[in-house]
């Protein structure tokens, strides 16, 4: 299943990585041992904040990819599905809609 990771980065303990230049080698390592399918670095809510998109096999494996996030960075970490076109449209919405009308 794939799912979406919402990592918050807390300012004090990224902008220390950044100025003692270890940020990159960090980012780095996470990024080799999770193997995200896709990675993107944004803002939220005035923080940075990097969106994964995993392929899961398994529940078991969500503290593999956090902890690396909450030990180098003492991140936040969401978890939520990630659904494509393709999977919404294995859902069955219209018989759910007819089922719940």
């Amino acid at each position: 299943m794939r799912m979406l990771f919402k990592i918050k980065l807390p300012h004090d303990t990224f902008n220390a990585a950044v100025k003692d230049g270890s940020v990159g080698q960090k980012m780095q390592r996470i990024l080799d041992a999770t193997k995200p399918e896709a990675v993107y670095f944004t803002e939220f809510d005035g923080h940075r904040t990097a969106i994964l998109i995993v392929d899961m096999t398994d529940s078991s494996q969500i503290p593999s990819l956090c902890e690396p996030w909450f030990l180098l960075f003492h991140a936040d970490c969401e978890v939520h599905p990630a659904m494509t076109p393709a999977d919404l449209a294995k859902a069955g919405l219209e018989g759910l809609g007819k089922k719940w009308s």
